[in-house]
C-alpha cells in the first residue's frame, strides 16, 4: 500500500472505534440513573449483541457480494449515527430503547466491513494489520479525553475565579461533577459518538473503493454466513470459536464492572475514582494496545497462534486477580489497565488476522462475522444479561458491593478458557490447506 490509502484506512479506524468507545464505558452506570429496572437495563444492553447476530446473518452477507464495502459504511453511519445521537435527549426506556436498537443493527456490521476493507487493501496482512487496527485504539482513546472537560463543575470553576490558562486547566481538574450532576451529563456520550458517526459517513466516500466478491462455484449456491458456518466442522475452528465466546464474555464483564469498580468510593468497597476521571483511566487500556499492536507481528511469527491467544486470555485473569485481591491499591488498579491492551490485540485482534489467513478469500467478511458473532454478539449478550444482575442483586447487600467475589468469577472463566485453548486447539500448519484445499505458509 502506499501513503494515502494507509493514512485513509487508519483514520477510518480512528472514527469507527471513536465512536463505540465514545458511549460504552459510561452506559453501565447510566441507565440505572434514568430509572431503567433491571430487565430494561439488559434490553438496551443487548442490542449490541442481537445486532451482531443479525449482522452475521444480513449485513455482511451484502458486504461480502451485493454491496461495496465503503458505500454500506457511508449509509450506515448516516442513519446509526443520527440513532445514537437521539439517545442523548431522551430519558424514557421505549425511545431510548428503539434508538440504541437502530444503532446497534448498523453499527456493528461496520466493525466486520472496516476490516474487510483494510484486509482487502493490504499486500502483508500481518504485518499491517495490527498498525491499521492500531487506528481503531487510538479513536477509543480519543473518545474519552472530552469528557475529562464535559464532567467539570464548570460553576465552580468560575466561582474560583483562575487567572491564565494553567490556574483555569488546575481548577477544570480539580473540580469534577459528582452524584446526579454526573450521571447527567453521561448524555453527552451518546452526543459525541453521534456527530463522530456522521463524519465517518462522509469519510467513508474516500475510502479505497472494495466492490463485492464474486462468489467461488462451490458457494454459489448458499450464502456466505451459511459457508462460513460450514467452517464449524474442522475441530480446530470449532474450538477457536467456543474460547472466543468465553472470552467475550469475560471480556464483557470487564466493561460492565469496571467503571462502577472504579467510581465507587472506598468505604462502599470501590476505588474512589472521580467521575472525569473514569474514562481517562479506562483508556490506559487502549494505550497499552497501541505497544502492543507494533509488536503483534513479531509475537505472532515468534509464539505462534496458541501461545499469543493463550497470553492474551490469561491477561483478564491477571487483571481480575488485581481487582479481587488488591482493590486498597489505587495505583494498581490503574497500572493493570495496561493489560486491556495485551488481552485485546494478543486474542481477538490474532483472531482476526488468524481468519484471514485461513478462510476463503469470498466468504471472509462473513467469517470475520462468525467471530463477531462471538466477540460481539453472543458472549456480550450472555454478559449484558447475567452482569447486571450478578452485581446488583447477587452481590450487592445494603448497597454494599462485594467486589472481590465479583471478580472471581471472570477470573476462573478466563483461567479455564486458557488451560481449553492449550490443550484443544490444534491449526494445521499450512494456512487455508483444511478450509478450501489451498497450501499457503502458516503465519
Amino acid at each position: 500500500m502506499n501513503s494515502s490509502p494507509r493514512f485513509k484506512l487508519f483514520l477510518m479506524m480512528v472514527l469507527e472505534f471513536f465512536i463505540w468507545g465514545a458511549w460504552l464505558p459510561l452506559i453501565f452506570g447510566y441507565l440505572p440513573s434514568l430509572g431503567f429496572t433491571d430487565i430494561q437495563q439488559s434490553l438496551i444492553l443487548n442490542a449490541f449483541p442481537v445486532a451482531s447476530i443479525i449482522g452475521m446473518f444480513f449485513s455482511n452477507e451484502f458486504a461480502d457480494r451485493k454491496f461495496a464495502a465503503e458505500k454500506f459504511l457511508a449509509f450506515s453511519h448516516l442513519i446509526g449515527g443520527l440513532a445514537i445521537l437521539g439517545c442523548g435527549f431522551t430519558r424514557d426506556f421505549t425511545p431510548f430503547f428503539v434508538l440504541m436498537l437502530v444503532h446497534c443493527l448498523l453499527y456493528v456490521p461496520t466493525i466486520s466491513i472496516t476490516n474487510s476493507i483494510a484486509f482487502a487493501n493490504m499486500k502483508d496482512p500481518a504485518r499491517e494489520f495490527g498498525i491499521i487496527r492500531m487506528g481503531g485504539t487510538i479513536g477509543w482513546i480519543l473518545a474519552a479525553w472530552p469528557f475529562v472537560f464535559i464532567f467539570v463543575n464548570w460553576e465552580a470553576v468560575r466561582a474560583a475565579n483562575p487567572v491564565g490558562m494553567v490556574d483555569w486547566l488546575g481548577k477544570a481538574l480539580a473540580n469534577p461533577l459528582t452524584g446526579e450532576a454526573a450521571k447527567a451529563a453521561t448524555k453527552w456520550t451518546f452526543i459525541v459518538a453521534g456527530l463522530a458517526s456522521l463524519v465517518l459517513a462522509v469519510f467513508s466516500f474516500t475510502l479505497p473503493h472494495t466492490p463485492p466478491k464474486k462468489a467461488s462455484v462451490a458457494a454459489d449456491s448458499s450464502t456466505a454466513w451459511l459457508q462460513a458456518m460450514r467452517l464449524l466442522k474442522h475441530p480446530f475452528v470449532l474450538v477457536l470459536w467456543l474460547v472466543t465466546f468465553v472470552d467475550s464474555f469475560v471480556h464483557n464483564c470487564y466493561f460492565n464492572w469496571t467503571g462502577v469498580f472504579l467510581g465507587t468510593p472506598k468505604e462502599a468497597g470501590g476505588v474512589g475514582i472521580a467521575a472525569n476521571w473514569i474514562t481517562p483511566i479506562m483508556s490506559i487500556g487502549q494505550v497499552a494496545e497501541i505497544l502492543t499492536m507494533f509488536v503483534l507481528g513479531a509475537t505472532l511469527k515468534k509464539l505462534g497462534w496458541r501461545t499469543t491467544m493463550i497470553v492474551g486470555i490469561l491477561g483478564h485473569t491477571a487483571r481480575f486477580a488485581v481487582y479481587s485481591f488488591v482493590p486498597d491499591s489505587a495505583a494498581l488498579i490503574i497500572l493493570i489497565q495496561v493489560l486491556h491492551g495485551i488481552c485485546y490485540a494478543f486474542f481477538f485482534a490474532t483472531v482476526y488476522i488468524f481468519v484471514d489467513a485461513y478462510f476463503p478469500k469470498d466468504i471472509r467478511s462473513s467469517a470475520q462475522g462468525l467471530f463477531n458473532l462471538q466477540i460481539l454478539g453472543v458472549g456480550a449478550l450472555v454478559a449484558n444479561s447475567i452482569c447486571p444482575y450478578l452485581i446488583q442483586k447477587v452481590y450487592t447487600v445494603n448497597k454494599l458491593t462485594d467486589f472481590k467475589g465479583l471478580f472471581l468469577v471472570p477470573l476462573a472463566i478466563s483461567a479455564v478458557a486458557a488451560v481449553a485453548l492449550a490443550i484443544f486447539f490444534h491449526p494445521p500448519k499450512q494456512v487455508e490447506a483444511s478450509v478450501d484445499g489451498g497450501s499457503a505458509p502458516a503465519h
